[in-house]
């Protein structure tokens, strides 16, 4: 392909993306791959052109651009010899007209920019939400000790003590490592949400929000596979990945709980009240995350947030019930939104009398009202808020 056809097939994937941002269709990642699907003509060196030109240009806009065309010239504007490529050449991008507009940039919609920047995500802290995600893995100590491993990539040691970050597009998923389940593709700050838990052999510990169980793999690693770890979700297709991931990383996880929306407490009646610790890594905005999909920006509307909220409450009251008088409550959103963060422990302790927030010494992390926050400026990890609450006695 040429340099221009390449712009003209980023500029095609654009439209597609940007139409299912927003009708809250398919993601980006999955439109490119079935994009490159239907264009088997394009050799790798071309699908990696049109991938980085397809997420620089999403990177570069704020708000949802009007259509691929506008996306890709918003790119254009900061890339002089991108916009030489707007020539009208075979299967290229038409030229560049007087009426041709570039989308808008920034960090997100204006509305979203407000709520980051009221919550002290602002300047080069926005700015760094935007940047490319790290590669980072878990060592399973199931299996292996970080020390003792040898890996193809040595990596970099992360504050995580099981942590590696190794170069990007690293083929981790075809190490022997990998495949005998030695090591977990896992964000250095997922790493020390999991260690927020204090999870310890002998112990119940629930894991109410589990989804595809990266989490859960890592609790039961630090509980050494001794106690009763319960995997919960609402997510059917989600939940049944975890089954074959802890049998690769030789987890045992005691039970498997499919939930029922707004009926939680009923599918795991039989620990309520036992549970040593719980962890709410609860549904959220995603927009600690956004340095591995760009386009959730152009997704999340106002009333989507409010409904976050809402369920977040919700989740942590049920938690709640199922902790142990001594217990403790792990609160987790992969958001830098106060109000998913630092608002809900203060909601939270207020409905709850007999509950306070507990310090918790972490290897990173900034205090945020009643918890600890990790950014991908301050800490190189995805964004995230976390809190530890216990229980009186």
């Amino acid at each position: 392909m040429t340099p221009a056809a390449r712009v003209q097939a980023a500029i095609d994937l654009l439209d597609q993306i940007i139409e299912a941002a927003r009708r809250n269709g398919a993601p980006a990642d999955r439109l490119i791959t079935e994009g490159f699907r239907q264009r088997r003509y394009a050799g790798s060196k071309d699908r990696r052109a049109i991938r980085e030109l397809v997420y620089g240009a999403i990177r570069a806009c704020g708000p949802v651009p009007e259509n691929g065309r506008a996306a890709m010239l918003r790119l254009a504007d900061e890339d002089s010899a991108l916009r030489s490529l707007f020539d009208g050449s075979a299967y290229g991008p038409a030229e560049i007209a007087a009426g041709d507009a570039p989308a808008q940039g920034g960090i997100a919609p204006e509305w979203l920019e407000a709520k980051l920047a009221a919550s002290g995500i602002e300047g080069a802290g926005a700015l760094a939400l935007l940047e490319r995600a790290p590669l980072d893995i878990r060592v399973n100590t199931l299996k292996a000790a970080r020390d003792m491993l040898e890996l193809p990539v040595a990596g970099e040691e992360l504050a995580a003590p099981d942590g590696l970050r190794l170069p990007e597009g690293t083929p981790v998923d075809q190490w022997q490592a990998y495949q005998l389940g030695q090591i977990e593709v896992q964000d250095g700050g997922s790493q020390i949400c999991c260690m927020a838990v204090g999870a310890a052999p002998g112990e119940t510990v629930i894991d109410l929000c589990a989804g595809a169980g990266g989490k859960t793999l890592a609790l039961a690693a630090a509980m050494e596979n001794r106690g009763t770890l319960i995997a919960a979700d609402t997510d059917r297709a989600r939940l049944s990945r975890l089954a074959p991931r802890a049998e690769r990383a030789g987890a045992v996880v005691a039970h498997t709980v499919l939930l029922d929306p707004g009926r939680e407490l009923a599918a795991l009646e039989q620990w309520r009240g036992g549970a040593d610790a719980v962890l709410v890594d609860a549904p959220c905005s995603g927009t600690g995350t956004w340095r591995r999909n760009p386009e959730a920006r152009w997704r999340l509307t106002e009333a989507q947030l409010a409904r976050y909220v809402d369920t977040q409450a919700r989740l942590m009251d049920v938690a709640a019930d199922l902790v142990r008088p001594g217990g403790r409550l792990i609160y987790v959103t992969c958001s830098l939104l106060d109000q998913e963060g630092a608002n809900q422990v203060e909601g939270f302790l207020a409905r709850h009398a007999d509950w306070r927030a507990e310090a918790v010494a972490l290897p990173a992390g900034t205090a945020r009202g009643g918890g600890i926050r990790l950014t991908p400026l301050a800490e190189g990890t995805d964004g995230f808020f976390i809190a530890r609450l216990s229980r009186a006695c």
